[in-house]
């Protein structure tokens, strides 16, 4: 059953006040939702992944060129959808809390990254 005019103008009231009074749990909150969204799409894309395989593979298996090529456009989608929806998150608001918490997202390219961590292993620090 939809919101009323009136209901749903107080709902947006509600929304706004409770972002404006602790927006750390209107975050959260909204956070995750797209969570949530991000794991459908990547279950769905990794199902896609799976389907373009087989039918890339009944391309090869019945020497059909449009049907090979059909499986691998999907593949390539599916491939895509998922990166996407990783990048965005794909955890739950725990795990990324604990990790933008405990420890600082690296920043600068692989190379950085190691090169970091090599001279911390080398000091005798901890290496994580």
């Amino acid at each position: 059953m939809p919101l009323s005019e009136e209901e749903a103008r107080l709902l947006h009231q509600l929304e706004q006040s409770l972002a404006a009074e602790d927006p750390d749990f209107a975050s959260t909150l909204r956070g995750s939702k797209l969570f949530a969204h991000n794991r459908r799409i990547a279950l769905i894309s990794a199902l896609g992944f799976v389907i373009g395989i087989v039918v890339m593979f009944s391309g090869v298996m019945v020497p059909s060129v449009i049907l090979g090529v059909v499986g691998f456009i999907m593949m390539l989608v599916s491939a895509y959808m998922f990166l996407n929806a990783y990048r965005r998150g794909i955890g739950t608001v725990e795990e990324e809390q604990d990790a933008g918490g405990a420890q600082p997202k690296p920043s600068g390219s692989f190379v950085d990254r190691m090169e970091e961590r090599w001279n911390r292993r080398q000091e005798g620090d901890d290496y994580r």
